[in-house]
């Protein structure tokens, strides 16, 4: 029948129209449940993602921070005179220098002759190696790098490595034992 009017009745839907409607609405309602699950899924994996990301990413950081840290070695430093003669370390020990009335400028030690008429000039002689009284042998009167641990042969540490060390003495004296040229 091509056209009905208003007083034609609607025929109740057959059995087999009924079921039909109703697995499509049970298949409806399991899709939207399978879309949210994936859904979360989706957004749990994003997350842990992320999340990852982030922990590798510090710890990528804190890795390169404790390289840049760390000192790269030690080297121990002799005092010597101008002349290159080993010296007892005290020659180049600021609390030392300062209370015979020396002073300390630019990697050198200066204290005072006795008797008057000047001052004897020490240094650190960085990796050389010398009996007091003997010239030093090897070894540079150049400063090593900021991250390299610097001792005297007396177990005195001058210059101590790493990133934000301070640069103090482990002699307990309390001074900056940042000295030599550091």
């Amino acid at each position: 029948m091509r056209f009905q009017d208003e007083n034609t009745q609607v025929r109740p839907p057959t059995l087999a129209e009924q079921r039909a409607r109703q697995q499509a609405l049970a298949q409806e309602q399991q899709n939207e449940q399978e879309v949210q699950v994936a859904e979360g899924k989706s957004a749990t994996k994003r997350k842990i993602l992320i999340g990852s990301g982030v922990t590798v990413g510090l710890v990528g950081l804190i890795a390169t921070f404790y390289s840049v840290a760390a000192p790269r070695g030690s080297v121990t430093a002799v005092c010597t005179d101008n002349s290159g003669i080993v010296r007892d370390d005290n020659d180049c020990d600021e609390t030392y220098v300062s209370s015979h009335g020396g002073y300390h400028s630019g990697g050198f030690f200066f204290i005072p002759i006795p008797g008057g008429g000047g001052y004897n000039q020490y240094r650190y002689n960085y990796g050389g190696q010398g009996l007091v009284g003997q010239p030093v042998r090897g070894g540079s009167y150049d400063a090593p790098s900021g991250r390299t641990t610097v001792n005297t042969k007396s177990g005195k540490t001058v210059q101590r490595g790493g990133f934000g060390i301070s640069g103090k003495s482990s002699s307990g004296s309390g001074t900056s034992g940042k000295s030599g040229g550091s």
